[in-house]
């Protein structure tokens, strides 16, 4: 993947193969004395059973420049988080794991939905969030990094490329979103990428018009990928989605708040495969169907938050436009896929741009029937503001949590 090539929207850093990973840890052990670097990883129990978790584990380990690791544990009871924090432990760096199922964070959860602030739903937005107001109330971090725990393709320089741009103080980045091609060296991946959101950032420029903010996204290689660096400042101002739409929701909050040129994308892997969704053709409420639905709605909002006039008619306009975009881009991938010696299923791809297709319209209706619905976590400027000792009381959950199981 080894290229050159600017959009003129964001930056784009390129791995080159022209620095090793040991002259980028230096560096980052140099930038770590004084702009300390936490990592974040939302998991899963279930993710402590899978093969990828302790690989990462292992990889992570090596790391010297992380001065905090904070481990958000979502669906696990009290044996379940004595065991996570056993196969934890193996991490060096000081660490720590939120267990968010505990009768304490359960509580603080019960703070803010008395204050109308909590998460509207579980999932990987409010694990994040969780985490950022951990990091918050450290008030010890220059700079969070954020990705997936089920990588089966993780080394440690995927983190060192991550974090470089915005631990570098030379650099003006405020946020980094990292980017590869979705391969497992055997089949072409990354499905909602490819089939959803490239041709539907095409159809929407074709039906609504030239928009900044789409021609923003569209500079994205990789829009979906769960991984980004950031620096500590814009956190208490990040408005965390609680749905699907997280990815989306992220680079939206970066457009709206951030100069352009205080975001870049980072090429981080020459491979990258993780645990697949199912396609969930029988059930809008899983797998890439509610993911495809959350996403389209994310970005509907975002435009109709900057002016755009959305009605049935353009929703109907919309899919046939994008239906059409997608098979064309589908040629190319194809195309692309053959070349490189990689499988792809035409049958199965065009089955889920039809599901895709049908999802536009799904998520039209339910953006127009509660258009001033928003997915959105409140930030947590706001949620100190109106509880001021929340994030202090969060701190003692933690720390009385693994007093008290571990």
């Amino acid at each position: 993947m080894a290229d050159f090539h600017q959009n003129g929207n964001i930056a784009t850093l390129h791995n080159l193969r022209s620095t090793s990973t040991e002259a980028l840890t230096a560096e980052l052990s140099t930038f770590a004395a004084s702009r300390r670097i936490s990592l974040i990883l939302p998991s899963l129990f279930s993710e402590l059973e899978g093969e990828a978790l302790p690989a990462i584990l292992d990889e992570l380990a090596q790391v010297p420049y992380l001065h905090r690791i904070v481990i958000g544990l979502d669906r696990a009871d009290e044996a379940q988080f004595k065991h996570a924090s056993k196969f934890f432990s193996v991490l060096p760096q000081n660490h720590v794991v939120i267990w968010n199922d505990s009768p304490r964070m359960l509580a603080i959860q019960q703070r803010l939905e008395d204050l109308g602030l909590a998460p509207a739903e579980p999932g990987k937005g409010k694990n994040v969030w969780t985490c950022l107001g951990y990091l918050l109330a450290c008030a010890d971090s220059s700079v969070v990094a954020i990705h997936d725990c089920d990588i089966v393709t993780y080394s440690k320089d995927m983190l060192a490329r991550l974090v470089y741009p915005v631990a570098n103080p030379t650099f003006p980045y405020q946020i980094a979103k990292g980017y590869y091609p979705r391969t497992d060296g055997r089949k072409l991946n990354g499905r909602v990428t490819r089939l959803l959101v490239s041709p539907l950032l095409i159809a929407l420029k074709r039906v609504v018009g030239d928009r900044d903010y789409l021609d923003y996204l569209r500079s994205f290689r990789y829009p979906l990928s769960g991984e980004f660096a950031m620096r500590a400042p814009i956190l208490a101002d990040l408005r965390i989605p609680s749905d699907w739409g997280l990815e989306i929701g992220v680079l939206s909050e970066a457009w709206r708040n951030l100069a352009p040129k205080s975001v870049c994308q980072v090429e981080i892997s020459d491979a990258y495969d993780h645990k697949h969704q199912p396609l969930s053709e029988e059930d809008a409420s899983a797998g890439l169907s509610r993911m495809s639905i959350d996403i389209c709605k994310a970005i509907f909002r975002k435009l109709a938050a900057d002016g755009t006039v959305f009605s049935e008619e353009v929703f109907r306009s919309l899919k046939a436009t994008y239906y059409r975009s997608a098979l064309d881009l589908l040629d190319c991938y194809y195309n692309d896929a053959k070349m490189n010696g990689l499988a792809i299923d035409r049958h199965k791809e065009e089955q889920s741009i039809e599901l895709f297709a049908r999802n536009i319209v799904v998520a039209g209706h339910v953006f127009l029937e509660n258009p001033a619905d928003t997915p959105f976590i409140p930030t947590w400027n706001r949620v100190h503001s109106a509880d001021p000792d929340l994030l202090k009381d969060m701190l003692w959950a933690v720390d009385q949590d693994a007093a008290e199981y571990t």
